[in-house]
């Protein structure tokens, strides 16, 4: 069964192969026809989870998509994006485009498949993927553990939603060899010992622990363990404040069925911020949504994003609760990466012990770790920390300064104002959920208005 189902994958991988050297994918990049963005248009030969690719390469190079027409009826895909910098220029780099040109370009289909751009190799670490219940201090005891059994973190990133907890590790043996973990006690013994913390106590849920050599794209890895875990299932709310912020921060996330056109409309409307596109694809395609055609673009500090999608089987949403999972799902996706608390940043020559040090300090300070994420370069830690008082109350300036003059002023900084982080975003006005596309998607201007020349049929 393994050889044929290994020689099915070889024959798809072939075909695959096949249609781009038939159809090869056409990237234009454009600094001329819109004065505050480059426009980016890929045309290529249609396939599932080519809108992902897309949007992933865009995003892992931190580039930050303000609009983007998305048409992928019948065998061709063809995507116009209008993108900047992370200081909102055009993007100018020649390394940079060079990189776009060759990721998404007809030199993608003979070199490396697109579906491993942006991917971190993992061959010289080990990847630890964990999920379970978030309690304040659980970062802290995390990597205690790994201190304690030898284990140096290259990189993790972090997230807490809903109560629940995901995080994923490069880890590797803290002596001079730095290399990845292979001896299968000690990977058990880590992972038994990982899995105990993770459980807590008074916790119905699974904890889950997974060890692997492969290859990992952080995001799209957390964002899949957070859907399998459930984590988008409305948790009852014991506090009515908390539950009032919390409705009003709750993106707007609408679906309606086209019934002339056999689509469902998906339309989201939120506080615009990095990455909102990638989290929103990457979660349509994790459900095994299709999307047909779209719009997204960003007022101020708003964002609109208009999917017309159909199910990979071909039919649209077909029950109501059909309906509310994916809308619950969105709002999972885009609330996972929503940064809230105060964002502090560490740089520092890194040592072994470091992060655990440095989340025990928070611990001891009351002070919990709602995202984080951690990178190793040229001997350098790099990490970013969003924290906010265990209590629930705001965070004293007093303890801030304590914990700087403990780990230091010139090593922790902080990035932005406890104040800003208290206050509530209004709630979206009400407006048609389907502004965009029935208004214009099928018209010449909407190809215009995205500095597309010239359109395929």
């Amino acid at each position: 069964a393994d050889v044929s189902m290994s020689f099915s994958q070889d024959m798809d991988d072939e075909y695959e192969k096949l249609i781009r050297r038939m159809n090869p994918p056409r990237v234009v990049i454009d600094n001329d026809s819109c004065k505050n963005a480059t426009v980016i248009r890929v045309d290529s030969a249609n396939e599932y989870g080519i809108l992902l690719e897309v949007v992933q390469i865009l995003t892992d190079l931190n580039l930050t998509i303000t609009k983007a027409y998305i048409s992928s009826d019948g065998g061709w895909f063809m995507d116009v994006f209008n993108v900047t910098d992370q200081d909102g220029n055009k993007v100018t780099d020649e390394v940079v485009l060079d990189y776009i040109q060759k990721s998404l370009g007809p030199e993608a289909c003979f070199s490396t498949p697109m579906r491993t751009i942006g991917v971190t190799p993992s061959t010289e670490s080990t990847v630890i993927e964990l999920t379970g219940c978030d309690r304040p201090g659980l970062l802290s005891e995390l990597t205690a553990v790994l201190t304690h059994l030898r284990c140096s973190v290259l990189n993790a990133e972090v997230w807490t939603h809903n109560t629940r907890a995901a995080a994923v590790m490069q880890v590797t043996t803290d002596d001079s060899t730095g290399c990845a973990i292979s001896d299968p006690e000690r990977l058990s013994r880590i992972k038994n010992l990982l899995r105990n913390v993770l459980k807590g106590s008074n916790t119905p849920r699974e904890a889950k622990t997974v060890l692997s050599h492969g290859e990992v794209h952080t995001d799209r890895r957390l964002h899949q363990m957070m859907f399998e875990d459930r984590d988008y299932e409305h948790r009852a709310v014991v506090d009515d404040d908390s539950s009032i912020q919390d409705e009003r921060q709750r993106p707007d996330v609408c679906v309606d069925n086209w019934l002339d056109k056999d689509y469902s409309v998906v339309t989201v409307r939120c506080k615009d911020r990095p990455k909102l596109l990638f989290d929103t694809v990457c979660t349509l395609t994790d459900m095994q949504y299709v999307v047909f055609h779209g719009s997204v673009d960003t007022e101020g500090t708003e964002a609109y994003q208009e999917y017309y999608v159909r199910h990979i089987d071909g039919s649209p949403v077909k029950s109501e609760a059909e309906k509310q999972r994916v809308i619950q799902c969105l709002e999972a996706a885009i609330n996972r990466r929503v940064s809230e608390g105060l964002k502090l940043e560490l740089c520092t020559t890194d040592r072994v012990g470091l992060l655990s040090n440095v989340t025990r300090i928070f611990r001891e300070n009351s002070l919990t770790v709602t995202r984080a994420e951690v990178k190793t370069k040229g001997g350098k830690a790099l990490n970013t920390f969003y924290v906010s008082d265990a209590s629930g109350y705001s965070i004293d300036a007093k303890t801030i300064d304590s914990i700087r003059q403990t780990i230091g002023q010139t090593i922790l900084k902080v990035k932005n104002n406890p104040e800003e982080q208290q206050q509530r975003q209004k709630p979206p006005s009400q407006e048609s959920p389907t502004r965009f596309l029935f208004g214009g998607l099928f018209k010449s201007k909407s190809f215009v208005n995205f500095g597309l020349v010239r359109s395929y049929s």
